[in-house]
Parts: structure tokens; C-alpha cells; sequence
């Protein structure tokens, strides 16, 4: 078919555009009206952290570094486990309002990510998460995920009503086999899927603490990356939130060790004060480069900074465009001589009133130094010189 080469193109002009604000459920991690997706081996706690999220949404639980949530309702909809038997149990352990997680029932026609059905029952239960687990069950029975020209239509209109609706979509899959690769290519799947998230989120276990899961932030489209989170699960006390942990993604998959952000952070502050108490005076960015060899970030390092000027233990001071910060302990940096002020002048002596005087006026004064003659008393002297003195002739 030919276009009718009268007809003009339709352009959309970038002024005409007006500027809108992205919005987050959950700052860095989970922006609203836009696709996020949480990927990771078998068992390693995404289901958990999905129900997790279901609580902090309908029930104010709180999450790590944002603000309560007033609660709103969730669509969780999974094909792996039982509702039952799983979701239910694992919601209450957690604690989410389960009056506001809600399931499309699809028994009678299974769903499927481009299927009409989710934007009409997002609108009608003002819904502001949908969590769709695993992103493989709902992609349709002939499309093959390896494929990028059959999976980016399907994401294509998926966030697209996203944005139209405003409803973040948290979308969770597995991870392929193919070890050594990064973590961008470890995602099921065509590479089009995280293409086609604005944030991509990844869990797995460091090596040497298996009972440690940590969130680790793979991709950041919309804000800086935020920090890697752990998290512990167990039977008693459920999921609990041990705070920052110092690894990344490829890291995470490689099999390294990490180390938690609270015994980074004590490193950092070590370092900072070995640095001056060694060389008494050190430049911000001598101490980031000592801490980058040490293998601590520069976010480890401003916070540990912080906690050491809160003790009352880190002074700072400007010279120029650079920083400089110094132990607040020892004796801070010389600093220019001041010359002391001098005393003020004492005018009650009348030679230095006269002589000031002279200054002012332009008059030169002569000053005799002699040595006092005793005056005799009256009686003795000669009757000449009395009578000289009387009468003032002379």
C-alpha cells in the first residue's frame, strides 16, 4: 500500500510539548507510568520482595530511605504460585491489606500483557502498581521472548498505558544461564525487555552470606542509581530490611563478596582520620582518591565526613575552590599573623596636648631643658630685687 504522496506528515513540534514531572512510588527504584523490572535466579526472594512492596503500598509498611505511602490498591497476578497456598500466606506475613491486593480473574480467558483487560481494571480500582510475575507467563503462548520484533510491540503497549493510566508496572523474570556476561545481558529474554523498562532492578545472594539477599539498582533511565539493599529472610522474622550493602549488580552475579554499608563506612572514617592525623591538613579530593583505591565510594565517603563533623571531630575550611578539612582535635591550621592594635593615647599629660597642638597648627615650639634654680624664700632676698618684683618695671 502507498501513502498518498499529497498527504502531509504528521510532526509533532517540540514546543508544543508540554513538561511533566516524572512521579515515583519508590525514589530511585520504582518511577510511576513506567516499566520496571525485578530479574533473578530461582529462589532468591523476588516474590517475597514483590509481596514486600504490595504491603508498603496497601498497608503504610515502610521502605528503606522514602516516605509512608498512603495506602492505595495493588494488582499482583502470578502464575507460579498458588493463591491460597502461597500469595495469600506470604501477604499476611508481611502484613499488606489484602482488601487492596487484588487479582484478574482469568480462568476463563488467560491474560496476557497486551490484553485490554489490565488498563480497564487499573482505572476501575484506581490501581497504582501492577506486579506481573513471571513476565514470561503473560507475554502469549506464540510469542517467543528471544525475539525483539515479537516482544517490543507487546512492552510498547504495555508502557504506553502505563503512562496513560500512571501506574507503575513492576514486571518479574528470571535470569539466563550465561555466566561472565554483565548483568544488562543477564535478563530472560530479549534484550528489548530491559530495553524497554525505565529501571531495572536485580536480587541475588553475595557469596559469603547466603542468608543475606540484596536489591541491587541494575539500570536508571530516569534519576541517579540508587544504593544496594539487603535483606534477610527467614521463618521467624519473615523479610527484614538490614539496610545499604557495598556491591553492584555484575558483582552480585560474578560471585564476589560484598561487604555491609555500616563496616564500609567505619573503614571510611578510619581512613579519613589516618589521613590527618598523618598530614594534619588533607584536600577533599586526596581523601576521594585514597578512598577509591580502598575500593569506598564516594557516597560512603560523604557520609562518613558527615558523622565525623556531627561527633565534632572534622573541621572544614575553603581556600580557594578546593576543601580542605582537618581533625577539629589537634590544633587547626596557622592562620595569618594579626598585629595587635595600639593602646589608645593618654591626653592628660599637657606637653603631649601642646605638642599635638604644634602638629596641627604648624608652630614650632622650643622646649628648654634646664635645671631648676631653688628660689630663696621672700624674706631673703635683697630689698632691691623685692622692689623690682612690686612695682613690675622690669
Amino acid at each position: 500500500m502507498h501513502e498518498n504522496p499529497n498527504t502531509n506528515v504528521p510532526m509533532i513540534r517540540m514546543s508544543d510539548v508540554a513538561l511533566t514531572k516524572v512521579e515515583w512510588l519508590w525514589y530511585p527504584y520504582l518511577p510511576l507510568g513506567k516499566i520496571t523490572i525485578l530479574q533473578g535466579n530461582p529462589g532468591e526472594g523476588k516474590t517475597y520482595f514483590g509481596m514486600e512492596l504490595a504491603a508498603a503500598c496497601t498497608n503504610r509498611k515502610p521502605l528503606p530511605d522514602a516516605k509512608i505511602l498512603e495506602p492505595f490498591n495493588v494488582i499482583y497476578q502470578t502464575a507460579e504460585d498458588g493463591l491460597g497456598d502461597t500469595v495469600k500466606p506470604r501477604l499476611i506475613s508481611v502484613g499488606a491489606d489484602l482488601d487492596r491486593v487484588l487479582v484478574i480473574n482469568d480462568e476463563a480467558s488467560p491474560l496476557m500483557l497486551s490484553d485490554e483487560r489490565i488498563e480497564k481494571a487499573i482505572r476501575e480500582n484506581n490501581v497504582r502498581l501492577l506486579i506481573i510475575d513471571p513476565i514470561q507467563a503473560f507475554l502469549g503462548a506464540g510469542v517467543d521472548m528471544n525475539r525483539a520484533n515479537e516482544v517490543r510491540p507487546i512492552l510498547k503497549r504495555l508502557g504506553d498505558m502505563a503512562q496513560r493510566t500512571g501506574c507503575a508496572v513492576l514486571l518479574i523474570g528470571h535470569l539466563n544461564k550465561a555466566s561472565g556476561t554483565k548483568s544488562t545481558y543477564r535478563g530472560l529474554g530479549s534484550i528489548d525487555i530491559a530495553a524497554a523498562a525505565r529501571s531495572v532492578l536485580l536480587i541475588g545472594r553475595p557469596k559469603d552470606e547466603p542468608a543475606i539477599r540484596v536489591l541491587c539498582h541494575d539500570k536508571s533511565s530516569l534519576a541517579p542509581e540508587g544504593p544496594s539493599l539487603a535483606f534477610r529472610l527467614n521463618g521467624e522474622n519473615g523479610f527484614q530490611w538490614v539496610g545499604e550493602y557495598d556491591i553492584t549488580a555484575d558483582d552480585l552475579l560474578s560471585g564476589k563478596s560484598g561487604e555491609d554499608a555500616q563496616s564500609k563506612l567505619e573503614r571510611a572514617k578510619n581512613l579519613i582520620i589516618g589521613l590527618l592525623m598523618e598530614n594534619g591538613e588533607v584536600s577533599a579530593a586526596e581523601i576521594d582518591r585514597s578512598a577509591a583505591k580502598q575500593k569506598i565510594g564516594e557516597r560512603t565517603v560523604r557520609k562518613a565526613k558527615a558523622e565525623l563533623r556531627d561527633t565534632g571531630s572534622l573541621g572544614s575550611r575553603k581556600v580557594g575552590q578546593q576543601w580542605y578539612h582537618f581533625l577539629v582535635t589537634m590544633e587547626e591550621p596557622p592562620k595569618p599573623p594579626v598585629m595587635p592594635k595600639p593602646p589608645p593615647e593618654d591626653w592628660t599629660d599637657p606637653w603631649k596636648r601642646l605638642k599635638k597642638a604644634s602638629e596641627i597648627l604648624g608652630i614650632e615650639f622650643v622646649f628648654i631643658d634646664a635645671e631648676p634654680v631653688p628660689t630663696p624664700p621672700l624674706e631673703q632676698l635683697p630689698e632691691p630685687q623685692t622692689a623690682l618684683l612690686t612695682d613690675g618695671s622690669r
